[in-house]
C-alpha cells in the first residue's frame, strides 16, 4: 500500500511509482513442456520460468502503462514495436529480426447484446516471446484465455499462432452460425405464412454479412502476401496456410447464407406485392359497385325542380332500390365479364 507523503520524504512512494510503470497486462503465461504457467506484472522483470520455451503476454494497448513499459523494456525490434503501439487498425504485417508483427481484424466482445463490431488484434510472434494486444475487449482473446485455462498444449510460438488463428475461426464460425439461424427463422416464418421480419432486420443482416465478407477477404489477402516473405518459418507458414483455408470455407458458408437471405427477401417482396395487388383489386371492385349508387344518390340530392319521385310517398324507397339495383347490375356485368374471380 502506498504511504502518504510527509515532510522530508518523496511525494511519490515506490509502490505508486511501480504501479504507474507496470504494464497493462491482462494475462501472461510461461510455457513449460507446452503447459501454461501464469505470469504476473511482478514476474515481467524476471527471467522466464526455468525450462520455459517461450512467454506469452496479452496487453491492453489502451493503457498508457503498456506504452511506457514497452518503451522502457524495448523487448521488440523497432518496426515491430511501432506496429504494436500504432493506433492504425489497418490489417498489415512487418517482419524484422525473425519477429513477425501482424494486425488482424477481430470482433469486439459485447457486454450487452448488440450487433458485432469489428475490432483489431495485434500479434507479435518471436522465437521466445509472443505478445498479443488489443484496445477493446475482443472475442478471440476470451476464447484463447478459456482454452489456456482448460490446459491447451502449446509447445512453441508456432503452436501459439495456430491457437490464435483457431480462436479467430471459432469466433467467425459462431457469427456465421448465428446468421444462419436468423435466416432459417425468417424462412420458417415464411413457410408458416406469418412473415414478421421487417426491412430493417434484413438490412442489418445484409450489412453484417458484407462486413464479414470484406474481413475474410482482406485477411486472406494479407496472409497470402506472407508466403513471399523470407523471414517466416515453415511452421508459421503452415499455420498461416491452414488459417487461410479455414477463412475460405467460412467465406463460402457466408456467401451461401447471403444467397439464401436474398432468395427469402425476393419471396417476401413477392408476397408483399401480391398482398398489395389483392388490396387494390378489392378496392377497385368496391369502387365499381358503389359508383352507380353514388351517382343515383347524387342525382336525387340535387335541389332542382321536376325531380322524379319528389312528391311521391315512396320516393325515397324507389331511389334506394334504384341505387341498389344499379350496384347489382354492375356486379352482374363484372361477374359475366370475368373481372370478379370466384
Amino acid at each position: 500500500m502506498a504511504k502518504l507523503a510527509i515532510e522530508g520524504e518523496p511525494m511519490i512512494s515506490e509502490d505508486v511509482r511501480h504501479l504507474a510503470l507496470s504494464p497493462g497486462l491482462i494475462w501472461g503465461y510461461d510455457f513449460v513442456d507446452g503447459r501454461a504457467a501464469p505470469v504476473t506484472d511482478n514476474d515481467l522483470s524476471d527471467a522466464p520460468t526455468p525450462g520455459a520455451t517461450f512467454r506469452w503476454l496479452h496487453f491492453n494497448l489502451a493503457d498508457q502503462r503498456t506504452v511506457r513499459w514497452l518503451d522502457a523494456m524495448r523487448p521488440l525490434p523497432t518496426s515491430v514495436a511501432e506496429l504494436l503501439g500504432s493506433p492504425d487498425g489497418t490489417q498489415r504485417f512487418v517482419i524484422e529480426e525473425s519477429v513477425i508483427g501482424l494486425v488482424l481484424h477481430d470482433l469486439e466482445f459485447e457486454f450487452i447484446e448488440a450487433e458485432p463490431r469489428v475490432g483489431t488484434v495485434k500479434i507479435i510472434i518471436g522465437p521466445n516471446l509472443v505478445i498479443t494486444g488489443r484496445s477493446h475487449p475482443l472475442r478471440s482473446a476470451e476464447v484463447i484465455r478459456k482454452r489456456l485455462g482448460a490446459g491447451a498444449h502449446v509447445p512453441d510460438s508456432a503452436a501459439a499462432l495456430e491457437l490464435i488463428f483457431a480462436a479467430l475461426v471459432e469466433v467467425f464460425r459462431n457469427v456465421n452460425t448465428d446468421l444462419e439461424a436468423d435466416v432459417q427463422a425468417v424462412e420458417d416464418e415464411l413457410l408458416r405464412d406469418r412473415p414478421m421480419t421487417d426491412a430493417r432486420t434484413f438490412i442489418n443482416m445484409r450489412s453484417l454479412m458484407v462486413r464479414l465478407h470484406r474481413l475474410y477477404g482482406g485477411t486472406r489477402g494479407l496472409l497470402g502476401r506472407l508466403d513471399d516473405e523470407p523471414g517466416v518459418s515453415a511452421a508459421h507458414l503452415a499455420a498461416i496456410a491452414k488459417f487461410a483455408g479455414r477463412l475460405s470455407n467460412l467465406d463460402a458458408d457466408l456467401l451461401a447464407i447471403q444467397s439464401q437471405l436474398r432468395l427469402l427477401r425476393d419471396e417476401l417482396d413477392l408476397q408483399a406485392a401480391q398482398q398489395t395487388n389483392q388490396n387494390l383489386y378489392f378496392l377497385s371492385v368496391l369502387t365499381a359497385l358503389l359508383m352507380p349508387a353514388t351517382l343515383v344518390t347524387g342525382i336525387f340530392g340535387m335541389n332542382t325542380g321536376g325531380l322524379l319521385w319528389t312528391s311521391g310517398k315512396y320516393g325515397s324507397l324507389f331511389a334506394t332500390l334504384l341505387a341498389l339495383g344499379s350496384a347489382a347490375g354492375v356486379y352482374l356485368i363484372l361477374r359475366l365479364s370475368g373481372f370478379i374471380r370466384r
